[in-house]
């Protein structure tokens, strides 16, 4: 039996605005992760892992974050003459004006590619995100996907029920068929969600497409949205939707909440999530930076410091990005803390996300110490290359605007 030919579509075209200051200047997926990772890098490893090489990456917010972090698929060994790494952005033909514009949407985005989709002709279409965090065999899906015969496999997991709204929710029979979904709802019918993984039978998945931009287009829209908006119902309607569930770690970064509480996921004294395991490596553009240098006097306690930190203070439970550096008497506990940020004498952060180039001023507190289950409300976000003046105190749920951006 010959292999089956598998076009993976990384979505990474949103805007990520719940992400609030920390995408004003970068797409989503290229946010940073766990220090010396971005978040497009474990999907991108995960399809690299599995054996995949035809990547087509959907972008058009911030897309030169993206090319940049992913620099050309070479971690991935996806830089090659055919196959490899691709970007699909919005365009503008002659031939189809009345469809020109902006992806309104990930179906939309998939509609808009759809030409060059059946010039590669793949018997699956994989699309997934580009800002979960997991590890998956994505053989193994499509193995159960073919085996099935099903026009689309959706990659489950369970959450708890109160995350559910925050998620497509599925409802599956004895059989693993997928017999309901909801599109976010208010009151969830099940805790099994879409981890927004999904195999298409290409066939099917650009009829209904087209189906549907005929039902429901006006003017130059086509009205598709996101996959579940109108595509998955469509489909589960039709009866051949199955689910694969995703058993082990999984988180959706797209609320400041989950990306914090990921963060403090990597330091529990067993990571559910495993970054360093050889069977299963996770690539990334190489950080040409020293080792961490820890100073006399420095604490270090529960934490991840990433190359190029340079310590004199007090650093618990938080995880810092390359070339961050504590002053001597400032303290850095329960925080996520960006590349190259400083943080000067005397200074605190607490329950906060610091970006990329920021400046924590002599003696400032950035948040305040927080119990129990964290919301995106109670965390202080400082945005890129912003400076929080000496002395000024930041409290919970405060924002700060990258530099350049207005107040400070």
């Amino acid at each position: 039996m010959s292999r089956p030919r598998v076009l993976a579509l990384v979505m990474a075209g949103g805007e990520g605005g719940r992400m609030e200051v920390l995408t004003d200047r970068r797409a989503k997926p290229a946010l940073p992760f766990a220090g010396v990772y971005r978040l497009i890098d474990l999907p991108l490893s995960n399809l690299r892992n599995s054996g995949i090489d035809d990547v087509w990456i959907v972008a058009q917010y911030e897309v030169q974050t993206v090319v940049d972090v992913v620099a050309g698929g070479r971690p991935w060994d996806l830089d090659r003459t055919h196959g490899g790494l691709r970007f699909i952005t919005p365009e503008q033909r002659r031939d189809l004006e009345e469809e020109a514009g902006w992806h309104e949407g990930n179906a939309d985005a998939i509609h808009q590619t759809r030409d060059h989709i059946r010039e590669l002709d793949p018997d699956v279409v994989l699309v997934l995100s580009a800002d979960h965090v997991y590890r998956l065999d994505f053989s193994e899906v499509v193995a159960a996907h073919l085996d099935r015969e099903a026009d689309l496999t959706i990659v489950s997991t369970r959450v708890p029920i109160d995350q559910a709204p925050h998620h497509g929710v599925v409802v599956v029979d004895d059989d693993g068929r997928v017999t309901d979904f909801a599109h976010k709802p208010e009151d969830p019918p099940s805790d099994i969600v879409t981890t927004e993984v999904f195999a298409y039978r290409t066939t099917a998945l650009l009829e209904t497409l087209e189906s549907l931009a005929r039902e429901l287009g006006s003017g130059s829209s086509t009205n598709l949205g996101d996959f579940g908006e109108h595509l998955v119902p469509r489909l589960v309607e039709d009866g051949s939707v199955h689910d694969f569930r995703l058993e082990g770690y999984w988180r959706d970064l797209g609320r400041p909440e989950t990306y914090f509480a990921a963060h403090m996921d990597l330091l529990e004294e067993r990571p559910e999530l495993q970054l360093d395991d050889r069977t299963w490596p996770i690539f990334t553009r190489d950080h040409q930076r020293l080792p961490a240098r820890v100073r006399r006097g420095a604490v270090i306690e529960n934490s991840l410091v990433s190359p190029g930190c340079v310590i004199d203070g007090t650093v618990r439970d938080s995880v810092l990005g390359p070339g961050v550096t504590v002053a001597a008497g400032a303290v850095v506990e329960h925080a996520v803390v960006l590349a190259d940020v400083e943080i000067r004498e005397e200074a605190q952060v607490r329950f906060a996300v610091v970006d990329e180039r920021a400046v924590v001023g002599k003696g400032a507190e950035v948040g305040e110490d927080l119990a129990g289950e964290v919301s995106t409300e109670d965390l202080v976000l400082v945005g890129m290359g912003a400076h929080v003046r000496g002395r000024r105190k930041l409290r919970r749920g405060d924002r700060v605007e990258p530099a350049g951006g207005g107040r400070d």
